[in-house]
């Protein structure tokens, strides 16, 4: 078992912990699913402990880019990477204290505080749970606790047509988009015409952002990674500097010959 202090968890949330724990008197679950969500992740077989969360205080430094130049900010992706790392590094932490298998409907968030422009919290939340079935181990290849930011629904039908989650994995890039020279702006003007370098520098950027989040895949040995999407932020950045975000939950069969029932088709009466 992890143990937390060393990650980072507070003694404040070492205490609540040990309130949540299953055993411990007058123990109940806190959780931040919705009605729906709780019911079918009760009926797919797990039971909620507690809401788990990890947080972290971070300064973002500076990196000067080239003005002219498509290129990425390496030392702005590592800061944003490990920061929302070191965030959901805690979160499982507090899961692994309270006996988890796994942690559902987890949420990241990036919000930039008033201590400074460059200083944001990264924060991971997210709901731990046990699972009623003691015979299969639900922890990843790393045995830690699975993570997923799927809701209750999708959670329900992966279990159900035979898979697990593994882990979350994530891919980020930082980067700065050239500016454009003025004759080329005025070489544009009154034109419907691609601009081929900003084309060029977006593709770039998610394409680092989307093989990161694989290869993180990889390394849980992931048959495949489902609930994808690709976000971007400017932060406090400027128009031309912008962090591409990849994210989704790496899954894997539950045994070899698991079979995916067939869809059930349903004709709506409503118009």
């Amino acid at each position: 078992m992890t143990d937390p202090v060393s990650q980072g968890v507070p003694a404040d949330a070492m205490a609540r912990l040990a309130e949540l724990r299953p055993g411990a008197p007058g123990a109940l679950f806190t959780s931040d699913l919705s009605v729906n969500e709780f019911l079918l992740v009760r009926e797919a077989g797990f039971r909620p402990l507690g809401l788990v969360l990890g947080s972290s205080i971070y300064h973002v430094g500076i990196q000067v880019g080239r003005w002219s130049k498509n290129m990425e900010l390496d030392q702005l992706s590592g800061a944003m990477y490990h920061a929302r790392e070191l965030a959901m590094t805690r979160m499982e932490a507090e899961a692994d204290q309270l006996g988890a298998d796994g942690i559902v409907g987890v949420r990241l968030r990036v919000e930039f505080r008033d201590f400074g422009s460059d200083i944001a919290e990264f924060i991971a939340i997210g709901t731990a749970v046990k699972a009623d079935d003691t015979s299969q181990n639900w922890r990843n290849n790393k045995n830690q606790p699975f993570t997923s930011d799927l809701n209750g629904q999708d959670f329900w039908t992966l279990i159900q047509a035979g898979y697990a989650p593994l882990g979350m994995v994530m891919g980020t890039c930082v980067y700065h988009v050239a500016h454009r020279r003025l004759g080329s702006v005025l070489g544009s003007m009154g034109q419907n015409v691609e601009i081929p370098e900003f084309t060029q520098a977006l593709y770039d950027a998610r394409e680092l952002a989307m093989s990161r989040m694989q290869a993180e895949g990889q390394a849980l040995h992931a048959e495949g990674i489902v609930g994808v999407y690709l976000d971007q932020f400017h932060h406090q950045w400027g128009g031309h500097t912008m962090e591409f975000f990849a994210i989704g939950t790496a899954v894997r069969p539950l045994r070899a010959d698991h079979v995916i029932a067939k869809p059930q088709m349903v004709l709506g009466l409503d118009r």
